[in-house]
């Protein structure tokens, strides 16, 4: 990644290259946060930040402020962030939303998908096969995005792909699938993604919106099952 750069971090030149130096710190910064470089709820302090992408002071403060609007850290009294940490139940919450924006997309993914989404998502499911090994855990997850991205991208439908941006699932899949160390992704989860695709392969968009929905629940399963949420640990104490 090529972090923005200026001669005087400090001179911020005319009023268009500032928001243009500002919007580019923006861009890299978060990026990173997606990234997994900083891991959850790390401190980003204002000197750090400033030294690492080579903008001044006022542009990281503004930088922060959006990115805490936008939900991707929490500010702090001291000049500094934190990035986000997510609660199992506030993780529950996400994946419930964005199974039903994303069954949404599917469905229309399957009435507008062309013959070159379809090869491209053929491909991805075919590559993830090949993943089922000791070792392909990281790549595999790589793949399970990169379906994902062309389903939203297939469906063509600008409101609720930004719907499904907003949510911050990457930083919640981040979180957990970390600290969740088997060593090969769900079989499952392989035929889940060419249940999706066979819909959209065959134009049913109620099938494509079912398909969806059932994976992206057996994902949510999954994550109670290994990281039970508050209220199944208020029942484990009940019992």
């Amino acid at each position: 990644m090529v972090l923005a750069a200026g001669a005087d971090p400090d001179n911020e030149g005319s009023p268009d290259s500032g928001a243009n130096r500002t919007l580019q710190a923006y861009h890299d910064l978060r990026a990173l946060i997606l990234s997994g470089h900083y891991e959850p709820d790390s401190r980003l302090t204002e000197s750090g930040l400033t030294t690492q992408l080579q903008v001044s002071r006022g542009t990281i403060r503004s930088v922060l402020a959006r990115l805490a609007q936008e939900g991707y850290v929490t500010t702090e009294a001291n000049r500094s962030a934190r990035t986000r940490s997510f609660s199992v139940d506030e993780a529950i919450e996400i994946l419930e939303t964005r199974a039903v924006l994303e069954s949404a997309l599917a469905a229309k993914a399957a009435e507008r998908a062309t013959e070159a989404d379809i090869a491209a998502m053929t491909e991805t499911c075919k590559r993830m096969w090949d993943l089922q090994v000791p070792g392909g855990r990281e790549e595999y997850w790589n793949l399970n995005r990169k379906f994902h991205e062309q389903v939203k991208r297939a469906a063509r439908q600008a409101t609720l792909t930004r719907f499904v941006d907003s949510l911050l699932y990457p930083l919640v899949m981040q979180q957990y699938r970390d600290a969740d160390r088997r060593a090969n992704p769900r079989t499952d989860s392989v035929r889940e993604h060419e249940a999706i695709l066979a819909a959209i392969v065959t134009h049913n968009p109620e099938s494509a919106a079912a398909a969806m929905r059932h994976h992206l629940s057996s994902a949510r399963r999954a994550l109670q099952l290994n990281f039970p949420t508050s209220d199944d640990q208020r029942d484990l104490r009940k019992g």
